[in-house]
């Protein structure tokens, strides 16, 4: 035990030489090229002097990075995300500068910008050599992990063996497309645990579940984590009682999301029992959040600190360096991809300009390594529950296609974090059960506007007789990817275009959700009747309902409750609907339960509006400038999935099917009871038995 013990510490000494070597031979390297960096006196030195200079600023900056680092970035906890990221640079070069001062011989100097520069490169250098030195050495490893944790346990009581739960959610990502990715081997982790092909063991059972009507994230990740997504129609919708436009992608208004599910489900949420909230609209309940919206608008504080989520990736200020690094890559990357869409004059497209390609690289990079980090330390310190949402996928799909060769280099990347989470698992000090699941998927299809020539506010408006613009305007996209932004900004703010009080006026408010899309009429402070809106504006509903854009529509009806109008005349109330689809006929099965569903909603819209949908090639047309979208009914984006470890019991019996959000939560939580034992809240009778 002894000698082991030994040869633990020499192969530990001896990396940290072959570390401190390479960082001095880099030092070296930079004080020949930067003119601005010098490692001797203004008299000129030796070869030796500057050598040992050299050695000398390198071992004093990596024990600078070691001791110093760590305690800076606990004291700028309070700081969001994308500005400690800044930061991380201007402080790192500040610690070479003061590193360089230390020589007695006061030899070196550098610019402030040009310690920078050095300060970056020497750290990704010895992150890099340091991980492959240490790459066939299992301890090594293990500590390496340990150090991107909060390492609570030093604190906190020893981790229980019952198992823990991680829910990965790859936001976007429908059941089709994940099958197919995993088909073209751009998934091989996911194949793995499927057994695709490689003759081994399954480890994992895949099951698609079924969106409500509100395809979206804000509607199922709130029914997911929360257990009520009750009275959500659509991504974003106008309430006539508070005169307000909810966006669920707006801080405030997912933090007044949160609190009405609270309510209505009377529970905290899944992750209530010794949770983590990373990266998602919503906290679940859980007390470790990072990267949480519904937490942005609050005050700075201990609770929404995020303390696992930045002290755990910031500790280390190689990780700030390489997600820079990847960051500037994916801009350019995306550029390069636009640019050649635009060549070839590809179709469908959309815009991809202006602050665009920074957004994209926020949600594939910056976004997806700051939730990973999150994840890993979470598992190292044991907590029960975990669950993480990754929005690369959607964001990029959004803009080039759910299906294109742009949205397939994502998965690939989103299947390397599945394959880091697996291995932090191994040596996390409870065992863990991975589920991956998805919120909605994505159809695609072109825009309303790029295939009519106007929007859907320029119908309605021509509908009642108001003039149309004869250039229609743009909508503004709702992807999730702003909200990540915004919550690691901290900074509320309001989508252009959308006055959040609009005023009592008689002109409609309409308002998009990829291919759902909401007329509201904020005169009127109930929601209108069928015979109301005939009687204002005789055109409006048939001008709607007979367009070739427009699949269907809901209304409130006088004489039946609720009625679906479709083209020539089709009028179908909500009880004949199983009977007689009508036009919901091409939507599939479910659709009839889905708008009924929504009908019962106290906010749902004066009318609601589903474009058309192409059952052949799973077309939609969204309203907002995406080609890829979803928010509505039809093709893929109702068919997410929901894969689970065998040890779990199955989601759902034999032949059942696993629909809506709320009934994805019920199934969460009778595998965190399985897992765990009872949670708080105890389930009802009926949860027991979902």
């Amino acid at each position: 035990m002894r000698s082991v013990r030994w040869r633990r510490v020499a192969s530990q000494i001896g990396r940290s030489v072959a570390v401190w070597a390479v960082s001095t031979v880099t030092l070296l390297l930079l004080a020949g090229i930067l003119p601005d960096f010098r490692l001797r006196s203004a008299n000129g030195d030796s070869a030796t002097d500057i050598a040992v200079t050299a050695a000398f600023g390198a071992g004093a900056f990596g024990l600078l990075s070691a001791v110093v680092w760590p305690l800076l970035v606990r004291l700028l906890l309070l700081v969001p995300a994308l500005v400690l990221g800044l930061l991380v640079f201007f402080l790192n070069g500040a610690l070479l500068l003061l590193a360089l001062r230390l020589n007695p011989a006061e030899r070196g100097a550098a610019a402030p910008e040009t310690a920078v520069v050095v300060a970056a490169v020497m750290s990704a250098v010895a992150s890099a050599t340091g991980a492959a030195l240490a790459v066939r050495d299992d301890d090594a490893y293990r500590r390496r992990l340990y150090r991107l944790s909060d390492r609570r346990r030093r604190a906190g009581p020893p981790s229980p063996s019952s198992p823990g739960t991680v829910f990965l959610q790859l936001d976007g990502v429908g059941h089709d497309v994940l099958l197919d990715a995993v088909g073209k081997g751009l998934m091989p982790t996911v194949a793995r645990w499927l057994d695709f092909g490689d003759g081994g063991r399954s480890t994992h059972r895949l099951t698609p579940w079924r969106t409500d009507w509100s395809s979206q994230t804000g509607a199922s990740q709130l029914g997911i984590l929360h257990g009520s997504n009750h009275d959500v129609p659509a991504f974003r919708w106008y309430e006539k009682d508070t005169r307000e436009v909810v966006v669920c992608n707006r801080p405030t208004s997912a933090a007044e999301l949160q609190r009405r599910a609270v309510g209505y489900a009377g529970h905290g949420g899944l992750l209530t029992v010794d949770g983590a909230s990373r990266g998602n609209l919503f906290s679940g309940g859980a007390e470790q959040q990072a990267l949480v919206l519904s937490i942005a608008t609050r005050r700075r504080s201990r609770e929404n600190r995020s303390r696992a989520g930045y002290f755990a990736y910031f500790s280390d200020p190689a990780n700030a360096v390489r997600t820079a690094l990847s960051f500037v890559a994916d801009v350019g990357r995306e550029i390069g991809q636009s640019t050649r869409a635009r060549l070839r004059k590809q179709r469908p497209r959309v815009s991809r300009a202006g602050l665009y390609p920074f957004v994209r690289a926020f949600a594939t990079v910056v976004e997806r390594d700051v939730v990973v980090a999150s994840v890993t330390g979470d598992m190292l310190v044991g907590r029960t529950a975990v669950y993480a949402d990754l929005v690369a996928y959607d964001e990029v799909a959004h803009h080039s296609g759910p299906v294109s060769r742009d949205a397939q280099k994502v998965l690939e990347k989103l299947d390397r974090s599945l394959a880091l989470i697996e291995n932090v698992a191994e040596h996390a000090p409870r065992p863990y059960r991975i589920v991956v699941l998805s919120d909605h998927g994505q159809s695609p299809g072109e825009t309303f506007r790029s295939r009519y020539g106007l929007t859907l506010g320029d119908l309605v408006r021509a509908g009642c007789g108001l003039p149309v613009s004869r250039s229609a305007e743009r909508t503004r996209s709702g992807a999730e990817a702003r909200a990540a932004v915004r919550a690691a900004l901290r900074i509320p703010v309001e989508e252009g275009g959308e006055r959040h009080r609009p005023a009592r006026r008689s002109e409609p408010i309409v308002l998009a959700s990829g291919n759902l899309g909401l007329v509201s009429f904020p005169d009127v402070t109930h929601r209108m009747s069928k015979e109301e809106i005939d009687a204002r504006h005789p055109a409006l509903l048939p001008t709607l309902a007979n367009h070739p854009g427009i699949g269907f529509l809901l209304v409130r009806s006088d004489e039946h409750g609720g009625v679906v109008l479709g083209a020539n005349g089709a009028q179908i109330p909500l009880a004949g609907l199983d009977d007689d689809p009508g036009p919901l006929a091409a939507f599939g099965p479910g659709a009839a339960d889905a708008v009924r569903r929504t009908h019962s909603f106290p906010h749902t819209a004066d009318i609601m509006v589903n474009s058309f949908h192409d059952p052949a090639d799973g077309e939609v047309l969204a309203f907002e400038e995406q080609i890829g979208s979803h928010g509505g009914l039809g093709g893929a984006q109702g068919k997410p999935f929901l894969l689970s470890p065998l040890a779990l019991s199955p989601p759902v019996a034999d032949g059942a099917e696993l629909v809506g959000a709320e009934h994805v939560h019920r199934v969460l939580r009778r595998w965190l009871r399985e897992s765990n034992g009872p949670q708080v809240p105890v389930e009802s009778s009926e949860e027991r038995a979902a």
